[in-house]
């Protein structure tokens, strides 16, 4: 059956509309300009700002996978933040299988280390994801309060497998030297690593959204999130289009937990539920189901949470919060919500 039986009607929007859609896109610039304005000195306010570019988009690959997730198969996964961890540990596996590598002064081994560890996480969380979303999600189907309950329980049992598995002691991941130090740009100094994880999640953002909006696979995931009822009408199977999207939001949170715990440089069993809160702030904020919303989301969070650790720091404990309250308060579901059919 051909793909444009699919296709939702293009219906023209008013200027008001347009605008009104645009207005989430100004939301990130205008928070670095006022962020510019209180920091006052230029330098500073260009080693925050990249700081909390990485940070956001960080969040962004975690957070990425659970509001496909959600937007698709209306599963509330408590348990994400157990791909997040296991993850960051299968990471530093690797990376200490491959310490020839990483300890190498060559830039193209260290990032051939780095990619390997990356692949290997995401093939071993989106395993894990598999067989989580077979035996734990899929009894729950429809049932928040149960999903809830159940994955809030897989996340407890996947932390203690790692205490058997890792040791329930914080470990020390190092860096390889290529991402270690600070580039020079005039007075400021911006470590290498933020700009790598900056890289990595534009190529993400640019990928996720290549394929959710040009491809066939895609396409079905769109018109799923908005009618699962009309893509199983037409003949497609949703059963198996809900484990391939849920296998998918486990290997990006496998592939978080790397890059997070090389921002951090230490890894433990909690990492991933402590990160969480962060990760269902932006989701929230970006609307449930939205990439767009979820990656200008992960963009206020990284740089309000850095511009107010470096302005006020008691206040920055509660940043985040009032950011997603000021959000809903002006937009109740959300940046860009997605709407469902009913």
């Amino acid at each position: 059956m051909s793909s444009t039986a699919i296709r939702p009607k293009l219906v023209a929007a008013s200027p008001a509309e347009r605008l009104k859609s645009a207005a989430p896109l100004l939301l990130a610039p205008v928070l670095a300009g006022l962020g510019l304005v209180a920091i006052g000195d230029g330098a500073t306010w260009l080693t925050l700002t990249v700081a909390g570019l990485a940070m956001g988009l960080m969040i962004f690959i975690m957070a990425s996978g659970l509001t496909v997730v959600f937007g698709l198969m209306d599963v509330i996964n408590f348990g994400h933040g157990a791909f997040v961890s296991v993850g960051a540990f299968v990471g530093f596996t690797v990376l200490a299988w491959l310490a020839g590598w990483t300890q190498s002064p060559a830039v193209m081994l260290n990032l051939l280390a780095v990619f390997l560890a990356i692949l290997a996480s995401m093939a071993v969380t989106g395993g894990i994801g598999l067989m989580f979303e077979r035996v734990i999600v899929a009894p729950v189907y429809g049932h928040h309060l149960k999903q809830i309950l159940v994955t809030m329980g897989g996340l407890i049992v996947a932390q203690q497998l790692i205490h058997v598995i890792w040791g329930p002691d914080a470990i020390h991941l190092s860096r390889p030297p290529s991402l270690q130090g600070a580039v020079i740009f005039g007075e400021a100094a911006i470590e290498k690593y933020r700009l790598f994880a900056v890289a990595v999640g534009l190529v993400l953002f640019v990928a996720m959204r290549h394929v959710l909006r040009s491809t066939r696979v895609g396409l079905l995931v769109r018109a799923g999130v908005e009618n699962g009822e009309m893509v199983e009408a037409l003949g497609y199977r949703i059963r198996r289009l809900f484990l391939l999207v849920f296998m998918a939001g486990s290997a990006l949170a496998g592939l978080g937990g790397v890059m997070w715990g090389l921002y951090q440089e230490t890894i433990t069993a909690h990492m991933g539920s402590e990160i969480m809160v962060l990760v269902f702030v932006v989701v929230i904020i970006g609307g449930l189901g939205s990439i767009e919303g979820c990656f200008i989301g992960a963009l206020l969070v990284g740089l309000l949470s850095n511009y107010m650790a470096f302005l006020a720091p008691k206040v920055a404990l509660v940043s985040t919060i009032a950011l997603m309250v000021g959000v809903l308060m002006w937009r109740p579901q959300g940046l860009y919500p997605v709407v469902k059919a009913k």
